[in-house]
């Protein structure tokens, strides 16, 4: 199917959404006094206000590897379409894939501590979302419907490849199961249950960049999709099934949304899912109506890596290595640290995106 050369700018605003979004709960994590004893693998919130900013920021994951999957298939059907072979097409994104796992053990790893040490012996979200693409890349050109299914079997298989049982403290087997199954020191993003994410993205791609031909059509069939898949959340989590960690009261209290995150299981997956689709119609639909509200977000969404590096880098120099204001405060600090992030690196996001236009460097390109 042809793929015209256009710019999609409702990709570009949904990835800005999610990455002022993250930078919200990175700014959290750094002035919000509540991380000096919260445990991220518990999803139990008593205050609202800290509910709120915690889970507010269960978008930004799975944001971010369908949005890479889409743009995964964006790339290689343009590729395709200006006749490149199908293994050139298909090395770019492996390219692409192995390049984020090395900034994240390179760079992000250290960035977290303020670039206190280099710090190559861990994975997260960066190497998750590469090596995602590098799986991806091996079927990026299957029908839409087996990638569907591949997706699914994902999700579907992760709570039984959970009872494999391993000695966390065996470096050789934590190195495995948490880079592929579970969560843990060395990874949170173990890649097959969050791989599920970005092929799911890549199919929708098929719809809001090439099917759907209208912002109308968009937006309709994202929240018809949304909606069926919330609608299957709920009844995976009413029938306490598939990987289901976490006990509820009744549908409709909060309990019955919190569940695993890391790593995730298949009513996360779904739900989240539905939540993608359903944001990214909405933000369609609010630049069809009043584009200034969201034409800002393209800034961050056109430069999402080098975004995602900086902010985390200023925050932990700022706040962890110097002391400011490190953990001291609680929602109303987060956000104040947010908005201070903000005024920074929106103009630093246009700044890059010029070089980006002009350089000819293959690193930058890459970034």
């Amino acid at each position: 199917m042809a793929v015209t050369k256009q710019r999609y700018v409702f990709i570009d605003q949904f990835r800005g959404l999610v990455g002022v979004m993250m930078a919200l709960g990175h700014s959290s994590g750094f002035f919000n006094s509540v991380w000096k004893s919260l445990d991220m693998f518990d999803p139990l919130f008593a205050d609202p206000g800290q509910f709120g900013l915690r889970y507010m920021g269960y978008l930004c994951a799975p944001g971010f590897l369908m949005m890479n999957g889409a743009v995964s298939w964006l790339a290689y059907t343009r590729r395709i379409a200006s006749g490149v072979s199908e293994w050139k097409a298909k090395w770019h994104l492996i390219q692409r894939g192995l390049f984020l796992i090395l900034v994240q053990v390179t760079v992000v790893n250290s960035a977290w501590i303020g670039f206190r040490r280099l710090n190559l012996a861990h994975l997260g979200i960066i190497a998750c979302i590469g090596l995602s693409m590098c799986l991806l890349a091996l079927f990026i050109n299957a029908r839409w419907q087996i990638r569907l299914a591949v997706g699914l079997a994902a999700s579907v298989a992760q709570p039984f490849l959970m009872t494999i049982q391993y000695d966390a403290n065996v470096m050789w087997q934590q190195i495995i199961m948490q880079t592929f199954v579970d969560a843990g020191a060395w990874n949170k993003y173990p890649v097959i249950p969050w791989f599920s994410l970005a092929v799911l993205g890549s199919v929708m791609a098929q719809g809001w960049l090439a099917g759907w031909k209208t912002a109308r059509q968009r937006i309709m069939w994202s929240w018809v999709i949304a909606l069926a898949a919330i609608g299957l959340a709920t009844a995976v989590r009413l029938n306490r099934g598939w990987g289901t960690t976490y006990p509820f009261d009744q549908l409709g209290r909060y309990s019955f949304f919190l569940d695993q995150k890391y790593p995730p299981n298949l009513f996360h997956n779904l739900w989240v899912f539905g939540a993608v689709c359903f944001f990214v119609g909405f933000i369609d639909l609010i630049g069809q109506v009043a584009r200034p509200l969201v034409s800002w977000l393209g800034v961050v969404g056109r430069v999402p890596l080098f975004f995602y590096v900086v902010h985390i880098s200023l925050l932990a120099i700022v706040a962890d290595r110097f002391g400011v204001y490190y953990r001291q405060g609680a929602v109303v600090a987060s956000f104040v640290g947010w908005v201070a992030l903000l005024a920074v690196m929106l103009p630093l996001s246009m700044w890059f995106r010029r070089v980006k236009l002009r350089s000819k460097n293959p690193i930058i390109a890459l970034i």
